[in-house]
């Protein structure tokens, strides 16, 4: 009765906005309040959300029919079953962020039934395994932080919405990347495999990517060819890896889609040939020790006569601390990267 009493006082202050929502009725959002878990808030202005983190929780509760948002982060799941959201097919966004969640403990078909989930996160958990059976109209998978080690053939088939992957910081190594493991992304437009156990740039990327992630791998060389299968490539982080001047072929990086480069934390010596649409470059941490800007300016002397603003190379930041790089900085870098407005030396 305590209960039924609060929920009219709310419904006194909102109900009449909320019983006019084309996506929750009046009665409907009574039903939602009412079956909220005693283990969760769920608050009467923010009805489609269900809020169970940090509740030390082991399974999931039953959840209301009615909900969008259900946040399970920073609890100890370790099993997520086919009728754990058997009750909530309305679902499209889950956060089950740093669980204990195994590819044992994923039951098939646990998340199938969800079909207008959107966002699913399941970083920091314990899967070893890509999940099988997503729904189609998945558009962010997060799986950070786990140990997966494998991409099963056909995993992706189905999730032609995706367009974000977030995979860092787990075990893949070259064999686990693959064209037939990535089968099915066909407008994936960002990848992160930061923090794995890569020593050569990933095969079968999806032509639709526009921002590639590898960080804090073991990769040697870039094949010469590399991005002419990755047309649209406009960020590309390859921080802390190993590669050295004979791992970059001259042109490797001639790609008009190209805005952001960073090449930190590696062995390389020589700066590598800009682009003429790169807008920033960081270079820092290597073993450069000397910038000659005619040798890296994409555009021939003759035409830095007379060139326009519209075919000047487009470079604005460079970073080059941690090098051996010294002041001043060379009038040819400045006569060729007439926008250059910030190089750190």
């Amino acid at each position: 009765m305590a209960l039924l009493l609060a929920l009219s006082s709310v419904l006194f202050l909102v109900g009449p906005a909320l019983a006019q929502s084309p996506d929750m009725s009046y009665e409907d959002y009574m039903a939602q309040l009412q079956a909220c878990p005693k283990e969760c808030r769920c608050p009467p202005s923010f009805p489609n959300a269900v809020y169970c983190d940090n509740k030390a929780l082991k399974r999931i509760p039953t959840i209301p029919p009615h909900t969008w948002y259900l946040y399970l982060q920073n609890n100890l799941i370790d099993v997520l079953s086919t009728d754990a959201f058997r009750n909530a097919t309305q679902l499209r966004w889950i956060n089950l962020n740093r669980n204990r969640i195994t590819s044992e403990g994923m039951e098939e078909g646990a998340l199938a039934a969800i079909p207008r989930l959107v966002h699913l996160y399941m970083d920091d958990n314990l899967l070893s395994s890509v999940p099988a059976n997503l729904p189609a109209s998945l558009e962010q998978l997060r799986l950070s932080r786990n140990r997966i080690s494998k991409i099963p053939a056909g995993v992706f088939s189905g999730l032609d919405r995706l367009t974000l992957l977030e995979l860092q910081g787990n075990k893949l190594q070259d064999d686990a990347v693959t064209e037939v493991s990535l089968k099915g992304l066909s407008n994936l437009v960002q990848i992160n495999l930061a923090k794995n156990q890569l020593t050569t740039m990933p095969l079968g990327l999806p032509i639709t990517i526009t921002q590639l992630f590898l960080d804090n791998n073991a990769i040697e060389k870039i094949p010469a060819d590399y991005f002419k299968g990755l047309p649209k490539v406009a960020f590309l982080r390859l921080n802390r890896n190993k590669l050295g001047n004979g791992g970059l072929p001259k042109n490797v990086f001639n790609m008009s889609s190209i805005l952001d480069l960073q090449l930190s934390h590696n062995q390389l010596t020589q700066v590598p040939m800009i682009p003429s649409g790169l807008e920033h470059l960081h270079l820092d941490h290597n073993q450069i020790k000397s910038v000659n800007g005619s040798d890296i300016c994409p555009v021939s002397a003759d035409a830095l006569e007379g060139y326009v603003t519209e075919t000047a190379p487009k470079l604005r930041y460079l970073r080059l601390d941690g090098n051996e790089v010294k002041p001043p900085i060379p009038r040819d870098l400045m006569v060729c990267f007439r926008f250059l407005r910030s190089i750190v030396i």
